[in-house]
């Protein structure tokens, strides 16, 4: 995994189980990967992966069984979509729309090519 400079590396570790849970790879109830296994693939720390796991946990999104692993919770995808969202909003966007200033971009123009993808 290539990691960006601009977010903690375990917040990314944290958007990458996100989206492995989005697109349902790792469905609700669904057991996970462990931490080790999860920092051996993604070539980080275990103890890196390990607070992604305590984020993901404080957020009711993952919860372990003892002895046996880490498991996505029942109803995780809504509670993914709503703090995906809100960082969408508070973060992606106000710089989405200062370029689009820069730019000279108008909704209009985004909302045209957002069509044309589509076709």
């Amino acid at each position: 995994m290539d990691f960006k400079s601009n977010k903690p590396i375990y917040l990314q570790i944290v958007d990458f189980c996100f989206q492995k849970m989005l697109t349902n790879e790792w469905p609700e109830e669904g057991r996970i990967p462990s931490v080790r296994e999860l920092g051996a693939t993604l070539q980080v720390n275990p103890n890196t992966a390990m607070r992604a796991f305590e984020y993901m946990q404080s957020e009711d999104v993952i919860y372990s069984k003892r002895g046996m692993g880490y498991y996505v919770a029942a109803g995780a995808r809504s509670v993914i979509q709503k703090l995906q969202k809100k960082e969408f909003f508070e973060e992606m966007l106000p710089e989405t729309f200062k370029v689009m200033n820069l730019l000279d971009i108008s909704i209009e123009e985004v909302v045209g090519e957002y069509n044309k993808s589509k076709e």
